[in-house]
């Protein structure tokens, strides 16, 4: 069944005839992209499916880690796909991670806090690890995402050699002393605290039909085939639809991170509603970890490797937006219990946000 279905995205990428112009009929354009959409969502909901079964198996954290890397695997897939499409978009990788951490720790979390506060009033959590991955987020968003619109060695938003080598080396040893921290040395700070036990009823979610690890890890592999092979078709048709209809280019990123993030976005509201806000911390906010640690350096390497001129750092009023982003995090995960209120707050974040883009 499984193979049978991918056969499906594979056999359109194959057929030229469909593909060849797609902006010459806009009915046809807008029903290729919205059949290709679902395709590439049907299959990141089979890596997150698989992905989970994983963590089932592997246990808390290491099961959030693949689920995270997986999905930050399509992310980067889509980014450097669309960066490559046409002539080449050097804002693409700067608005995708932007749409991601404002889709995550406004949106994402914002709707996470409040479905776990409507039914647990205040869920439990970590201090420690929340602490850990907003300790790494900050310096990796402000110095990956701002610095380089202040830097002189440059005209523009880019960063120079020397900084785009400094922001590889940095996010790659962040996010690497990270990953040892949250599965060595410190794997506790990252579990549901022990005083906190479930509720009656409340046990975790576990997908059915699981079976061995080398199992699911083999077809979380083969479930993101369809994501490579129609990406670059996605991305034709997503670049002449902004141009056509003049949508402003963050709504690129937006697309993008919708995408790849709303199967991950269903678990962790299912983790929250299951009382498990460990879980469903981890999963947003090791999201918003992983694209920068994992994006940055691979848009730079993107970039040295097109020669395309990358834009990194992020406009006046984004940048006000980040801040307070990152400001409400800081608050909203002092303590170790959330409620609707802290998720309120980071939804109307997200909701500006939206109103932003296009005004």
């Amino acid at each position: 069944m499984i193979f049978s279905l991918m056969l499906v995205p594979v056999t359109w990428w194959l057929i030229p005839g469909w593909f060849n112009e797609p902006s010459a009929s806009p009915v046809r354009s807008i029903l290729l992209f919205a059949g290709l959409f679902a395709v590439i969502l049907w299959s990141a909901f089979g890596v997150v499916r698989h992905a989970d079964c994983l963590a089932i198996l592997l246990g808390e954290p290491l099961g959030t880690i693949v689920l995270t890397l997986a999905v930050i695997g399509i992310e980067v897939t889509m980014i450097a796909t669309l960066m490559l499409t046409g002539d080449g978009n050097a804002d693409l990788g700067r608005d995708t991670m932007f749409s991601v951490l404002m889709l995550v720790l406004n949106g994402l979390v914002g709707i996470t806090l409040i479905v776990g506060g409507l039914k647990h009033r205040e869920p439990a959590f970590n201090l420690r690890g929340a602490n850990a991955y907003l300790s790494v987020i900050i310096p990796l968003a402000i110095l990956g995402l701002v610095l380089p619109r202040y830097t002189t060695s440059t005209t523009d938003a880019s960063a120079s050699p020397l900084i785009s080598v400094f922001l590889v080396v940095m996010c790659v040893t962040l996010y690497g002393v990270f990953l040892s921290i949250q599965t060595l040395r410190h794997r506790h700070f990252f579990t549901q605290p022990e005083e906190d036990d479930l509720d009656v009823g409340d046990k975790p979610h576990v997908p059915p039909g699981i079976k061995t690890v080398p199992y699911h890890a083999v077809l979380l592999v083969l479930m993101m085939i369809p994501v490579v092979l129609l990406a670059k078709t996605l991305a034709v048709l997503m670049d002449a639809g902004v141009e056509r209809l003049g949508a402003p280019q963050q709504l690129a990123g937006l697309v993008v991170a919708i995408l790849v993030l709303t199967p991950e976005g269903v678990t962790a509201i299912q983790a929250a509603k299951a009382n498990q806000m460990q879980r469903g911390v981890n999963l947003c906010l090791g999201s918003a970890l992983a694209t920068i640690g994992l994006t940055i350096p691979a848009v730079i390497c993107v970039g040295w490797a097109t020669g395309l001129t990358v834009q990194l750092g992020l406009s006046s009023l984004d940048q006000l937006l980040l801040f307070l982003t990152l400001l409400s995090s800081t608050v909203t995960f002092a303590g170790g219990r959330t409620n609707i209120l802290q998720g309120a707050v980071h939804v109307v974040l997200f909701v500006a946000w939206l109103v932003l883009i296009f005004d």
